[in-house]
């Protein structure tokens, strides 16, 4: 059987408030093409399709017609879980229209799916996390933990944990009991995978992610995952990578797109894997290409920044823009750089030898609203505050004024 493994495509994502829907088009025609031409039998989703639970209409329609590409009239077995991203009833709202076209929608770790005729493949047995499908013959056991919040993951151990120490154990320790009973359900004549989304102790964060662990104690360790599995396909870090201490197993296949600047270092992988019951995997990585990239430009002066966003004005990138400069940029010299180059999503100033002391709160007293906000202002940002900006606070604080009196 032959898996393309792939997770948080984040479809809607913006940066800095510029939308990456014009990127994340050309990614998904892409995989398509992928998909097709590397031949694969199923291809797993490990969540985060969309950037939030309310993603926008582009988003979803984007989403569903590369479903459908990929499905290409039930050809091919599609696999999709929530992650913590999504919102579980919305992502899987289509899912019995989807059916016809061999795509399985998960939302939380109680789903569960029919058995039957999934495309042109069958669902021969499920449950509450587990599926096994049968694609060209070939039986795959395939473990389903969408993204497995402290509720959810209670609501599914209820009936597993008897005791009630068993209660108290930690989220890492949870997850392992969830994991162990689902295991009962692999055999040795069936290929015996699972897919999840959640943070793994060891793994290396890109930046852009979403932490969803609250004081480490969302984090689990990496022997939580089912031993007698071949393959566990993950989602959640935006690195692809291997997770500590699980041999090659264990992997996350990371974002399909750099998403922010601390991720452009590395290259976007999706990853196919060629596996047959009773056998270790055979691993294909397939790097994806980068659309737009994301850069950092280091000025050493202002007078560089702008000339150097005039002479890169119709390169199709994102810029932060960093400029070492011995006073603060004018409102005017902003302006001048963006309209040079219209995609820069930050300029940060670097004061050299400046001494950027705390603001001493006795000496309030000597200065105007407007000097305090001013300098409050510079010491956070850097740069001098807009002229309307300043003007919009006097006006309020006139009328504040004016009305207490």
């Amino acid at each position: 059987m032959r898996i393309l493994h792939t997770s948080d495509w984040h479809l809607g994502k913006n940066i800095e408030g510029f939308s990456r829907m014009d990127e994340q088009e050309m990614f998904l025609n892409d995989f398509v093409n992928i998909v097709k031409e590397k031949n694969v039998d199923m291809i797993i989703i490990s969540g985060d399709v969309y950037d939030s639970p309310n993603p926008p209409a582009r988003a979803e329609k984007m989403f569903y017609d590369t479903l459908k590409k990929i499905s290409s009239e039930g050809e091919r077995l599609t696999l999709v879980i929530a992650g913590n991203h999504d919102n579980p009833e919305r992502l899987v709202a289509a899912g019995p229209l989807a059916r016809d076209h061999g795509i399985i929608m998960l939302g939380t770790p109680k789903s569960y799916v029919e058995k039957g005729e999934y495309g042109k493949h069958r669902v021969v047995d499920s449950g509450e996390g587990f599926v096994e499908v049968e694609i060209k013959g070939e039986r795959a056991v395939v473990l389903t933990v969408p993204y497995p919040s402290e509720k959810r993951l209670n609501e599914v151990l209820y009936d597993v944990m008897e005791e009630e120490e068993e209660r108290v154990k930690t989220y890492g320790e949870r997850i392992k009991t969830l994991f162990d009973s689902l295991s009962e359900k692999y055999r040795d004549d069936t290929i015996n995978i699972a897919v999840s989304h959640l943070f793994a102790m060891g793994s290396e964060e890109a930046g852009s992610e979403r932490n969803i662990q609250l004081g480490g104690s969302y984090i689990v360790d990496g022997g939580c995952f089912p031993e007698k599995a071949q393959y566990v396909a993950l989602g959640h870090i935006h690195k692809p990578q291997i997770v500590p201490g699980t041999g090659k197993r264990v992997r996350y296949s990371g974002s399909p797109l750099h998403y922010s600047k601390k991720e452009i270092n590395f290259t976007k992988k999706c990853f196919i894997i060629d596996i047959k019951a009773r056998e270790e995997y055979n691993l294909e990585e397939v790097e994806l290409k980068v659309y737009k990239p994301i850069e950092i430009w280091k000025c050493q002066s202002i007078e560089e920044a702008i000339t150097m966003c005039e002479k890169n004005k119709d390169r199709d990138c994102w810029v932060y823009l960093e400029i070492t400069t011995d006073r603060y940029l004018r409102e005017d010299e902003i302006k001048q750089m963006k309209a040079f180059k219209k995609d820069i999503l930050e300029i940060v100033p670097i004061i050299k030898n400046e001494d950027r002391e705390e603001i001493d709160i006795n000496s309030f007293s000597e200065k105007s609203f407007e000097e305090i906000f001013r300098e409050f202002y510079i010491k956070e940002r850097s740069v001098e505050p807009q002229q309307e900006l300043m003007e919009l606070l006097l006006k309020i604080l006139q009328e504040e004024t004016h009305e207490t009196h």
